[in-house]
């Protein structure tokens, strides 16, 4: 799971540093218990795989814009927030927000990436007795 985030986050421009990896682990195994104790399972499903790794870079990048902001400078905010598509489902950002600072484009997102798939978890979600 680690080295599919690192090739994500790599392919949104974040260059990888040290200590990095320390906190991606960190941010991939709250994603995981998060996910296991919404969907009451002792692994993640297969088909939730794609959201956890957004997730945990969401997550990650949330950690780094608070305590290490210059980390993010990098980032490609005009190829990651302008349009994501994950096979049918397609969403755009950039279109009538050309008014938006960067700050407000990456808060939209962050917000995606913690955000999107989450009603995906109820078709894995199993019951507690």
């Amino acid at each position: 799971m680690l080295e599919r985030v690192k090739e994500r986050l790599e392919s949104f421009g974040y260059v990888l540093k040290d200590g990095d990896e320390v906190i991606l682990t960190f941010s991939i195994q709250k994603v995981e218990n998060t996910i296991k104790n919404d969907c009451n399972v002792s692994s993640i499903p297969d088909g939730l795989a794609n959201i956890t790794i957004d997730m945990a870079i969401g997550e990650f990048l949330t950690a780094k814009k608070t305590f290490s902001p210059d980390d993010i400078a990098g980032l490609d905010l005009d190829f990651a927030v302008k349009q994501i598509q994950e096979g049918d489902a397609n969403t755009v950002f950039a279109t009538g927000e050309a008014s938006l600072t960067p700050e407000q484009r990456l808060n939209n997102f962050l917000n995606h990436l913690l955000t999107h798939g989450r009603e995906q978890f109820a078709c894995c979600r199993r019951l507690r007795w």
